[in-house]
């Protein structure tokens, strides 16, 4: 009993430690292509107003012309993305759960698929207070084997952010690092001890293998919290992002080799790309990882748009033998798992990997995780500077003394 209660715990450590307890993920094999979009803009991140007239519209696809029955639930979460202690009725006007009644079955694909959406807030669900939410979407009333979850958050934006990147940190000389400075302005807003009552967590391009939570302020004055000189918000510059287009199969750019039919399906080989860790910082337009669905000449990407294996191709002489080599991006959720990991073949002397995708203009990178960690390197492969254009989101989470869940009062989009 003593060793099981060592595991629990060990278990729980574990969770808290690593990745967000819920994050936006796909979670059965025959679901692909999650969306989430801001009032149609598919490259916003999922952050909208509380009372605001902002829109969330989800969508996926199901690979089949089968029709399916599929809901959604909808609950409340802590700073963290672990559930809150809240009840449905706090924190929701309406509903907490919705049936998805809007699909279309794809038109002239070689892939069958059947494209579901439906948004948020809707006639029956509006929210009452500020937060993160995770949605949970479920076939046949099984809530507790979803198929797919979505998070995003609801501001309430009380405080003012400013914030700036800059490349000389305190920590190294070779101009592979970007430190973020910020201040939180409380524009009067109460706040009885910054220190134990305000949580603060960054990102950087929406990762979360490498985001930052648990920071303190710098110092404070009145009426503002200022984080600057930290030595928690040092990141690796890293580098911009490759990117393809296969939107047609006749017309694709740079990044794409040629585009196959092979019975019964296409195939997308991209360019060879190349290990430029020690080469110069070269200014290369990009959207930091993110994707849009988009067939050229179609009345509507979301049907007519097709499916093909993408073929990654990035030679190697030898394999790395000190970590994993995985194709980053929100294509994939910024997640690390079999779906993105690149692997070696010794005969080619190469690292390969193929994805089915939808068409659609995309940006990727290669990340390297170290044995025995989980964050991520873009260094190794791609190579780290300080003046990589990145996106840094800043999260400033409220929980008063007595509180009983976390608000967001405050979101800066770097």
């Amino acid at each position: 009993m003593k060793k099981l209660s060592v595991f629990v715990l060990l278990l729980i450590s574990i969770s808290v430690a690593g990745q967000p307890v819920n994050r936006t993920q796909l979670l059965h094999e025959n679901i692909k292509t999650l969306q989430v979009k801001v009032d149609e803009n598919p490259i916003c991140l999922p952050v909208i107003t509380l009372n605001g007239s902002e829109m969330l519209q989800i969508s996926f696809d199901e690979m089949s012309h089968n029709i399916h029955s599929y809901s959604y639930s909808i609950k409340h979460c802590n700073a963290d993305w672990s559930l809150s202690n809240l009840s449905s009725t706090e924190y929701i006007d309406g509903f907490t759960t919705g049936r998805i009644d809007d699909y279309a079955l794809s038109v002239n694909t070689t892939f069958l698929y059947t494209h579901y959406r439906f948004q948020l807030p809707n006639n029956e669900i509006k929210w009452k207070l500020s937060g993160n939410y995770v949605v949970n979407i479920f076939e046949d009333n099984q809530q507790d084997d979803p198929i797919a979850r979505v998070c995003f958050s609801v501001v309430d934006p009380r405080v003012q952010i400013e914030a700036a990147v800059r490349g000389n940190t305190d920590t190294e000389l070779s101009g592979r690092l970007q430190q973020l400075d910020f201040d939180v302005l409380l524009n009067d807003y109460r706040v009885q001890d910054a220190q134990s009552e305000i949580k603060v967590v960054v990102r950087q391009n929406n990762r979360t293998d490498n985001q930052v939570t648990d920071i303190k302020p710098s110092y404070l004055a009145a009426g503002k919290l200022s984080y600057k000189n930290n030595r928690s918000l040092i990141f690796e510059g890293g580098n911009e992002y490759h990117r393809f287009d296969i939107s047609s199969i006749y017309n694709y750019d740079e990044g794409v080799s040629a585009i196959d039919f092979v019975r019964p399906a296409y195939h997308a080989y991209l360019r060879q790309d190349q290990i430029i860790a020690r080469n110069p910082y070269l200014t290369n337009p990009d959207v930091n990882g993110k994707f849009v669905i988009n067939l050229q000449n179609a009345s509507d990407d979301n049907t007519e748009a097709d499916y093909m294996y993408v073929h990654f191709y990035l030679p190697v002489d030898a394999p790395f033998f000190d970590g994993k080599i995985y194709v980053g991006g929100e294509w994939n959720y910024n997640q690390m798992d079999k779906t993105s990991l690149m692997r070696y073949d010794s005969e080619h002397a190469m690292y390969y990997n193929t994805v089915l995708l939808k068409q659609g203009g995309y940006n990727y990178q290669y990340w390297m995780i170290p044995q025995g960690e989980t964050k991520a390197q873009v260094s190794p492969i791609d190579g780290s500077h300080w003046q990589t254009r990145n996106e840094y989101t800043i999260y400033i989470y409220h929980r008063p003394w007595g509180g009983r869940y976390d608000k967001l009062i405050g979101v800066k989009i770097l």
